[in-house]
């Protein structure tokens, strides 16, 4: 890479990990933030959900307008957004101003995370430097999820859960210095019109469907509160597909979601991100319900799992170099569900750790491997128009799959300690061991439908 590319790289990196970091970095800390703030134990959870709701359910969006406006221009805007609603969330003194600043860092991650990543794949052209460049782009966004949890601890013993804004308003600035001077502006030679009525739609039905999910991991998944908005939602984004095939300007063209490399690439992309971000949930219950570990202790444990992430994401580059896209995404999948199967096996003792340790290590390699080829193959073949569409599914698939992960995983738990009738440390082992099953599974049903549907295929018939 040149100077220039290693800046732009630089920038962009610093971004998506920052963004990465907010997704878990105010987990640890909810109980301090209640009682500083005064929220009451039951409307806790909106801190969490209120930015997972604006992250997945405007992304898509916002994807679709950087090629209208310019990625350049909504990234600075995007990283504007993050700093103010950063320093406001660390003034925050009543829950609403908190929740407004969550709900305004949900809407800068959901424009600045396609925005970087179109900026990305159209500053490196397809092939090695651009693999290298979504391999570090990747390995950085899933540690910056781990590292969020171990710093939300640190931060909130050591000083005050508002460092974990403050921090924001300073990457935030340092960016908006930087970025200007070596960023270019990137956009399509033709504006096309918005899809209205598709951008409606189509964010409704994201919001809907991702508040469903999120009341489900609270509430079950009989609850009214739960499986009416996920109606609702499906209906949505049905109702966004036939749009979609009538307007002259369609904001996610048909013909793109019917190339396998984009819709299989983000059904991988997406079962990715479910697997090993509800796997981090499944086991820090174990850790703190079974072990009896800290809050900080049990993030520092994922350490080892963060390691294992940055390593995947250096060696992606290599594997799909040596083996392509396709198979890196399926041997990927297959070796982080054989590393994730010992652990249904957990027990009580505190020996356990080492298991876990080793386990999550590998599984974090593998799972690098995969989300990367997956970045790859979902963004290849497609020109640079259409780069931003293919950064805001791909940032899409990323972020319904965390959000989908936890809920769905928390409900194979609570039915399972349900079924058995039984408390305490041990009912909760036996629902998360059948839960990590469950994830186990999905890894290797992934890695199965990546290897049937999307065989090998040229740009020109993809």
């Amino acid at each position: 890479m040149t100077g220039r590319e290693r800046l732009v790289l630089a920038v962009l990196l610093t971004a998506s990990f920052t963004l990465a970091v907010d997704f878990s970095v105010l987990n640890v800390a909810l109980p301090a933030i209640g009682a500083d703030v005064g929220f009451s134990l039951a409307n806790l959870q909106w801190v969490a959900t209120s930015f997972a709701l604006c992250a997945a359910g405007f992304t898509l969006l916002f994807g679709r307008v950087a090629d209208l406006v310019g990625r350049r221009r909504l990234f600075l805007i995007g990283i504007a957004l993050l700093g103010l609603s950063s320093l406001l969330g660390g003034l925050a003194t009543t829950p609403a101003m908190l929740i407004v600043a969550r709900v305004a860092q949900g809407l800068a991650t959901a424009a600045v995370t396609p925005a970087a990543l179109s900026l990305l794949t159209t500053s490196f052209p397809q092939g090695p430097r651009r693999e290298r460049a979504l391999g570090l782009n990747g390995a950085l966004m899933a540690a910056g999820f781990t590292t969020g949890a171990i710093l939300g601890g640190v931060l909130t013993d050591l000083l005050s859960w508002r460092w974990a804004f403050y921090l924001n308003v300073a990457v935030a600035l340092v960016v908006l210095v930087v970025a200007p001077a070596v960023l270019t502006e990137s956009r399509p030679a033709r504006r096309a019109r918005l899809d209205v009525p598709g951008a409606m739609t189509v964010t409704l039905g994201l919001l809907a469907v991702v508040y469903g999910l999120t009341a489900a991991g609270q509430m079950s998944w009989g609850a009214p509160g739960a499986y009416c908005p996920l109606l609702v939602g499906l209906a949505l984004l049905g109702l966004f597909v036939l749009i979609e095939t009538r307007v002259a300007d369609p904001m996610v063209p048909i013909r793109i979601l019917a190339r396998r490399t984009v819709a299989w690439g983000n059904v991988a992309g997406l079962l990715a991100f479910v697997t090993e971000t509800s796997l981090v949930f499944l086991l820090t219950l174990y850790l703190q319900k079974v072990l009896g570990y800290s809050p900080l202790a049990a993030g520092l444990a994922f350490a080892v799992l963060g390691a294992g992430t940055v390593l995947g994401g250096f060696a992606a580059p290599r594997v799909i170099g040596a083996i392509g896209a396709r198979r890196a995404i399926v041997v990927g999948l297959v070796v982080q569900g054989a590393a994730t199967t010992p652990l249904i096996f957990l027990g009580q003792q505190p020996g356990w750790i080492y298991l876990l340790l080793v386990a999550t290590f590998v599984g974090g390699v593998a799972n690098l491997v995969a989300i990367v080829a997956f970045m790859v193959t979902a963004t290849t073949g497609l020109p640079d128009d259409e780069q931003g569409l293919a950064a805001g599914l791909a940032t899409m698939s990323q972020q319904v799959g965390i959000t989908l992960g936890i809920p769905v995983m928390s409900a194979v738990v609570a039915a399972q300690i349900h079924l058995s009738g039984a408390r305490g440390p041990s009912a909760m082992l036996h629902g998360v061991s059948t839960a990590i099953t469950v994830n186990a599974a999905l890894c290797l049903v992934a890695a199965g439908l990546v290897a049937v549907f999307l065989r090998r295929t040229t740009t020109a018939n993809a």
